[in-house]
């Protein structure tokens, strides 16, 4: 997968924005937040502290499959077979016939 980080710089925002953390641990980005540096489900969030307690948060964005940079190779034939690379072609057992 190919990851694009973005790293949220709270600390020059005007409005900060406050929420509450869960008996569970979780906590709701503000959807204000999530327009603002486009956070969309898939994307992660890298946390950080330094050693005066400051918390910093980077969004890890995932906007790529991970093979999606890849050109297609030829195997030959008319492109609607498949091809089994392991060798199990008269195999039953690994038929999809069965």
């Amino acid at each position: 997968m190919i990851y694009e980080p973005v790293v949220a710089d709270m600390a020059t925002d005007s409005t900060p924005e406050e929420t509450k953390v869960s008996d569970r641990g979780m906590v709701t980005i503000p959807a204000s937040l999530r327009r603002r540096l486009d956070i969309e489900p898939g994307d992660k969030l890298r946390w950080d502290t330094a050693d005066d307690g400051t918390l910093s948060v980077e969004v890890i964005k995932q906007r790529y499959g991970a093979f999606d940079d890849f050109e297609p190779v030829p195997m030959g034939g008319g492109g609607s077979e498949t091809h089994d690379v392991a060798g199990y072609d008269d195999d039953p057992a690994f038929s999809e016939n069965n």
